[in-house]
């Protein structure tokens, strides 16, 4: 799953400014290495959401019956 930017709306995430100062700070005040460090955890998370999504019960997950998508996608 890739997160939009395009369609992020700035209320959609609520961030405060500490927690900001707190991310660069625990990163000794580099904001390159602040950046560096959360698209590093981003693509760790990515990861485990694509190992979790394996081990999902197909019972569970929503899917249109081949029937129905083969007329969908006129295949």
């Amino acid at each position: 799953m890739e997160l939009n930017m395009k369609t992020l709306t700035a209320g959609a995430v609520d961030i405060s400014e500490n927690q900001i100062d707190q991310a660069i700070a625990a990163c000794g005040g580099d904001p390159r290495e602040t950046v560096r460090a959360l698209l590093v955890g981003q693509v760790l998370i990515g990861g485990q959401v694509l190992k979790m999504r394996g081990k999902i019960s197909t019972g569970y997950v929503r899917r249109l019956p081949f029937a129905s998508l083969a007329a969908v996608t006129g295949k």
